[in-house]
């Protein structure tokens, strides 16, 4: 048998890592997993972009129900992911998924708490307000995406571009530069008020008071963490947009 010609210089053979977004699969139904799919991000079907996914089926071990996979991948494909790669489940979920040309990838995996006890449970509150969580997004959002908090707060943990835009009925915090739009109290919610760790943005806008890019913003707050606020004066309402120290 010949060896591999020393010197080769056509090709090099690395080590490489790709990012990959994981999802752990906890039903077989195709069905239901379009149906939380719809529900978590039919606001914005443009979350992702043709995402590398790996599906993880260690929530499916012991489930006696087949696993469609080529409805399971079609599904994620309908949502903009991509999936490439597999870990975990039964042998006949590891065949599907193998027949579908997904790679196997056991060495995959997040953090997860080991051995922790349950914490006990905490004492009832006096008073449960009906408020949802805020609306986390954890990625960059490019020019034409919108992202809209109905009911409750928006927190975007990255880049909001221009083009793009943010909408909560509450506030909007950004914890990155904004340069895109951001609309808080979009159901007329005076009180709500819009954070950014950079302000950029090319519009403002609180209870239909709006301020765009049109108007330069000042120098104290351009580019700075800055917060932008309704006031009612006698003049009318105006945007204030303060430093924050």
């Amino acid at each position: 048998m010949s060896s591999p010609a020393a010197g080769a210089v056509s090709f090099e053979i690395k080590s490489a890592q790709l990012p990959l977004v994981a999802l752990l699969l906890r039903s077989a139904d195709p069905a239901v997993l379009e149906q939380d799919l719809t529900g978590r991000f039919g606001s914005t079907p443009d979350f992702f972009d043709q995402d590398p996914l790996l599906i993880d089926m260690t929530g499916l071990e012991g489930a006696t129900s087949p696993l469609e996979m080529q409805a399971v991948l079609a599904v994620l494909r309908r949502f903009r992911l991509k999936p490439v790669a597999y870990r975990g489940g039964s042998p006949a979920h590891q065949n599907a998924a193998a027949s579908a040309g997904l790679v196997r990838a056991d060495e995959a995996s997040w953090v997860r708490a080991q051995n922790a006890a349950p914490p006990p449970p905490p004492p009832a509150p006096a008073a449960v307000p009906n408020t949802p969580p805020a609306l986390v997004v954890d990625r960059p959002l490019r020019s034409g995406q919108q992202v809209y908090a109905r009911g409750r707060d928006l927190v975007v943990l990255a880049m909001v571009n221009p083009g793009a835009e943010v909408i909560a009925d509450g506030h909007i915090h950004v914890y990155a530069p904004l340069r895109g739009k951001a609309i808080a109290g979009a159901l007329g919610n005076a009180d709500a008020r819009i954070f950014a760790q950079s302000l950029e943005a090319e519009l403002v806008s609180i209870a239909g008071v709006y301020r765009t890019s049109d108007v330069a913003l000042p120098d104290n707050v351009r580019g700075k963490p800055a917060q932008v606020r309704l006031h009612s004066g006698p003049d009318g309402d105006k945007l204030l947009l303060e430093l924050i120290l």
